[in-house]
């Protein structure tokens, strides 16, 4: 049995969208106001599903994570994961982006922005609160939706399963000291058991379920295209949780956000910032050392998405529901989604730019044997 990639960089590029990728951007609009109004009204009813939690890990939510990820974690072969060595260049700079600069680039942002420009518009008693959850928001990289963004903008899906793996070792032993650093905090309490529980609730378990979903499919008589008609069809299902995460996510904060709007217009400037400066020192970095744009395109946007349930959980534990800390990393979740589809759109219609440079492999290079990739490829088998 063997697969064929049949496709072109920019084939795959132009591949017609579905239509729910055709108007997502209208989706995700139509989703926050959906989640705003229903959380403002049914305030009880969402604060019944908010305390379905597992050391402050949200259960729905993370169900709607699994619908997420699942159908993107199934076109992974984990033999083939040996095969991202020929992309250490990329492994290299996400990981230099995520620990030596996202950090320490957001405090900065955040001590001029809401620590100095800002100040007269916001309670002076909450800056320093601010600043600490900003600096939190950005030291915790995203394990979970970054599947989705990869899958959004063509990503390598093997690269995107080891950059996130990387991640969560480092985030265990580095989250603590940066914080800490950054805070100048002689101690930091970490809820260890929020990262962990997190760390196997979205990966772990759906990679186990994918893979052995994956394997039941491929046993079968003609596997690869049983599997590429299980992820067509669980390719708007993965869409809609998406949708239904953002409902959630927006009816959680419905009233902060209703009371509150200056003061998260005001925090979200030094999150846009860092998010379009990390995904683009990312993606240039990418294309200075010829990695090929299916790994240029995640790395990007893992270096500019954050872990926000670690962010949230740390932010409470340190400075209490009500603090200006636990609103920022909120702010976080509010913008991250439409800012992250907008770096989505950017990514890939730079394609064409990207791989003019000399030494980029083209896309076919980076496109993995057995991973069919809706509308881009086609598998026989």
């Amino acid at each position: 049995m063997s697969t064929q990639c049949e496709v072109t960089g920019k084939k795959a590029a132009g591949a017609p969208m579905g239509f729910f990728e055709r108007y997502l951007t209208a989706w995700v609009f139509l989703c926050i106001l959906v989640g705003i109004g229903l959380g403002h009204f049914f305030q009880g009813a969402f604060q019944v599903v908010g305390a379905m939690e597992v050391a402050r890990v949200n259960l729905p939510v993370a169900v709607l994570i699994w619908l997420m990820i699942i159908p993107m974690l199934l076109k992974i072969d984990l033999r083939a994961l040996a095969g991202v060595r020929r992309h250490l260049p990329g492994v290299g700079v996400t990981l230099f982006v995520n620990w030596g600069v996202k950090p320490f680039s957001m405090a900065l942002l955040a001590w001029f922005f809401i620590g100095w420009l800002f100040r007269d518009w916001l309670p002076a008693e909450q800056i320093e609160s601010y600043i600490a959850g900003l600096i939190i928001l950005a030291a915790a990289p995203c394990t979970a939706m970054v599947f989705v963004w990869s899958h959004l903008s063509r990503g390598e899906p093997h690269f995107t399963l080891t950059q996130v793996a990387l991640n969560d070792v480092i985030m265990i032993f580095a989250f603590a000291p940066v914080v800490g650093l950054l805070l100048g905090l002689s101690a930091i309490s970490v809820p260890w058991n929020t990262l962990l529980l997190s760390v196997v609730l979205y990966i772990v378990v759906p990679l186990i379920i994918a893979n052995l979903w994956r394997r039941w499919l491929l046993a079968g008589e003609h596997g690869y295209l049983r599997l590429q008609r299980v992820l067509d069809r669980m390719h708007p299902v993965s869409l809609a949780a998406l949708l239904a995460t953002l409902v959630l996510l927006f009816g959680f904060q419905g009233e902060q956000i209703i009371s509150q709007p200056l003061i998260i217009a005001l925090l979200a400037v030094p999150i846009l910032i860092q998010v379009f400066f990390n995904s683009g020192l990312a993606y240039l970095l990418n294309r200075a050392v010829r990695s090929p744009h299916c790994v240029a395109g995640p790395s990007a946007l893992i270096g500019a998405s954050n872990f926000f349930e670690l962010a949230v959980a740390t932010a409470i534990v340190l400075f209490g529901f009500e603090s200006g800390a636990a609103l920022a990393t909120v702010v976080g979740v509010l913008i991250e989604v439409p800012v992250m589809l907008l770096a989505v759109k950017v990514v890939n219609a730079t394609q064409g730019w990207y791989e003019r440079r000399d030494g980029v492999p083209g896309y076919e290079e980076c496109c993995p044997a057995a991973i069919p990739r809706p509308g881009g490829t086609t598998v026989t088998g």
